[in-house]
């Protein structure tokens, strides 16, 4: 019994030394340390009590601390999860943990409609913007993409404006073969960076029309269909993606266009132009009210913008501060209603009420969304472009 007792009295000291070792490895972790590799492991190794290592063991499973887990565990959870850390990106930026949530919101089927997906392109482009020199390794690491979302990182790398873009687009060429129709047109032009799209469509003037009529074109039987024009008039999913710029850099430079698109809530002759023009106005007034951020940057920027713009941006600056996001709402409602009851002021042709359908959708989302404020956040769909994206993630609760 006497040997028994000397013995544990012997071990006491060895477990203490032990436990204060496990204690030092927990240690390491909680600072970070062990991802340089802390010196105590191979001063357990070099050890030959089996016990010991064991123990190290049994160190390593119960003292791991929960941050240990990857980053982006959580964000990659669902489609909702990897909205909500776009979200807050701007405000402690993750490249660790980027292309791994960009990939998971691809397997969760986030790209396949392109025209709801602009909050993901701009996105994108504006983590390439803030870091050109990593641009090339955030790409590679994005990839490999199945077909039907290729399109994405071709666009955003269009978008993104970083100095060596076009080398990035002839890369993805050869690496992507069958986007290379896609890749081609952004290299020549035929497709538009984003600072190069239009506000809306050129339009010919008295002279051009003159000189087309002696050049013969209206003898011309057939008449070929004038290539459609990107402009922010024709693709209301450009507002998404001004919000994914803005949510990836907290840049002003985002908001400022969004700002230019204002006077549009006014229009009353193009619907295009009234749809756009609403959906910009109300997607600020509705983020601002529930983001101090931007609420306190709108306010800065208000200060120094022309006279077309002022009004409707103190109404926004107002409407988000008073949480009246509704009214804007309506009011964008019933201005769509008399331009359908009136018409246009100086386009009443036929073809202008083809568009009315078109409308009719992009508002009819627009009054689900009215009835729908501070409550259930729901997607709003503006001529075939989720533009309440913004809406949806910035603005939902913590």
């Amino acid at each position: 019994m006497r040997s028994l007792i000397g013995a544990a009295a012997i071990e006491r000291p060895a477990r203490a030394a032990l436990h204060k070792k496990a204690m030092l490895i927990n240690k390491y972790y909680k600072a970070g340390a062990w991802l340089a590799g802390p010196p105590v492991i191979s001063q357990l190794y070099q050890e030959d009590n089996m016990s010991r290592v064991l123990a190290l063991i049994m160190a390593l499973v119960l003292f791991v601390p929960a941050w240990a887990e990857p980053l982006s565990q959580a964000a990659t959870a669902s489609t909702d999860a990897g909205l909500k850390w776009i979200k807050d990106y701007r405000r402690k930026p993750d490249l660790k943990a980027f292309p791994a949530v960009i990939r998971a919101l691809s397997d969760h089927g986030s790209f396949k409609n392109a025209e709801s997906a602009g909050i993901y392109v701009g996105f994108v482009a504006g983590v390439l913007h803030s870091n050109p020199s990593k641009a090339r390794s955030l790409t590679a690491k994005i990839l490999p993409l199945p077909f039907e979302d290729q399109w994405l990182i071709i666009r955003a790398v269009a978008y993104s404006g970083v100095p060596q873009w076009q080398d990035l687009m002839r890369e993805l060429s050869v690496r992507l073969p069958d986007r290379q129709l896609m890749t081609e047109r952004y290299l020549t032009g035929k497709l538009p960076t984003l600072e190069k799209v239009a506000l809306e469509p050129k339009t010919r003037g008295t002279r051009d029309k003159v000189a087309g009529f002696f050049k013969g074109e209206w003898l011309s039987k057939s008449k070929e269909a004038p290539e459609r024009e990107m402009t922010f008039q024709s693709n209301p999913d450009l507002i998404d993606v001004l919000w994914g710029l803005y949510f990836a850099t907290g840049n002003e430079a985002p908001i400022a266009q969004m700002l230019v698109l204002l006077p549009w809530s006014k229009e009353r002759d193009t619907v295009e132009k009234l749809t756009v023009g609403s959906m910009a106005k109300f997607t600020l007034a509705a983020n601002a009210a529930r983001d101090a951020e931007l609420l306190a940057l709108l306010r800065r920027m208000s200060a120094s913008q022309p006279k077309d713009i002022a009004p409707i941006l103190k109404e926004v600056i107002e409407t988000a501060e008073t949480v009246d996001t509704a009214r804007i709402g309506k009011d964008a409602l019933a201005a769509v209603e008399e331009l359908k009851r009136k018409g246009p002021g100086s386009k009443r042709d036929i073809a202008w009420w083809g568009q009315i359908g078109e409308v009719g959708l992009s508002m009819g989302c627009l009054g689900l969304a009215v009835a729908s404020v501070g409550t259930a956040a729901i997607p709003c769909v503006v001529g075939g472009a989720m533009s309440t994206a913004g809406l949806k993630y910035l603005g939902s609760p913590e």
